[in-house]
């Protein structure tokens, strides 16, 4: 073959893709929607769900091309990697200083509480929920799931597939069994996100938490599903390793939240 068939270079340039102006077009559709159905536009909610569901299909297909090139395309050099794990490491620098700012906003009320809040925190007729109670179960459940996908990790590394396959379907069990305790917590909750300062901020942080919980579990699942099709190897795993290291950093998050909204801030 000719020699100017074949790539040159390490780094990712890549075919040119249709889905990074689709996904760009699906976002903005799905917040110019959200937007407009809050304010309550007549037929806004009909265009809502449609956003949604482009914004998930753009996701789904960039991340199959992705897959493609890593897996059967051989595009993922060392340099490419390397540039991945960057981006991977300064997207959870993104999400920590976000959840930094719903700290701030607790901490802001929590630490001095004005008049308005009764000078107390919790403001004055909010029971707040029992830390030692459901929110401990889901600390527990949530360091465990931590546990038993690290050790699927280094399972994979030392090339044990089975027990790498064991630990990653433990830890997605873990997680829907986290999530729906949340939702039982919040439907037995006696105060609501309209109940002052206390009631924004506690569903503002653990909702968003709960958010990012889901939002884990998809991409840990993913990687379960790759790790069974044979996809993932004991030295070029990154797909897998990007969702573990998001998933050590929800722990993270939990762990500030359950220390300082559940068990100081009641």
């Amino acid at each position: 073959m000719n020699r100017s068939a074949f790539q040159g270079h390490p780094f990712h340039l890549v075919s040119p893709s249709p889905w990074p102006i689709f996904t760009c077009i699906s976002l903005l559709t799905l917040t110019t929607s959200g937007v407009l159905t809050m304010h309550g536009f007549s037929h806004a909610g009909y265009l809502l769900p449609c956003a949604f569901v482009l914004v998930m299909s753009s996701m789904f297909f960039w991340f199959r091309d992705i897959t493609s090139e890593g897996t059967y395309l051989g595009n993922h050099t060392l340099a490419v990697q390397r540039g991945l794990n960057m981006g991977v490491a300064l997207f959870i620098v993104s999400e920590a200083l976000f959840f930094l700012a719903i700290f701030w906003a607790y901490f802001h009320s929590a630490l001095s509480p004005t008049v308005e809040l009764g000078a107390q925190w919790p403001p004055i007729g909010i029971e707040a929920i029992n830390a030692f109670e459901l929110p401990l179960l889901n600390t527990v459940l949530l360091l465990a799931s931590g546990v038993t996908i690290t050790y699927s990790h280094h399972s994979l590394i030392q090339g044990n597939r089975n027990g790498s396959l064991y630990g990653a379907t433990f830890t997605i069990i873990l997680a829907m069994v986290f999530t729906a305790f949340q939702g039982v917590e919040y439907s037995v909750s006696s105060f609501t996100i309209t109940d002052g300062a206390f009631g924004s901020c506690f569903y503002f942080g653990t909702g968003f938490h709960g958010l990012h919980v889901i939002i884990g579990t998809i991409f840990l699942a993913v990687g379960l599903w790759r790790l069974y099709a044979y996809h993932l190897t004991e030295n070029h795993h990154l797909g897998l390793e990007a969702g573990i290291l998001y998933w050590h950093f929800v722990d993270v998050v939990w762990l500030f939240l359950f220390l300082s909204v559940y068990y100081w801030g009641s």
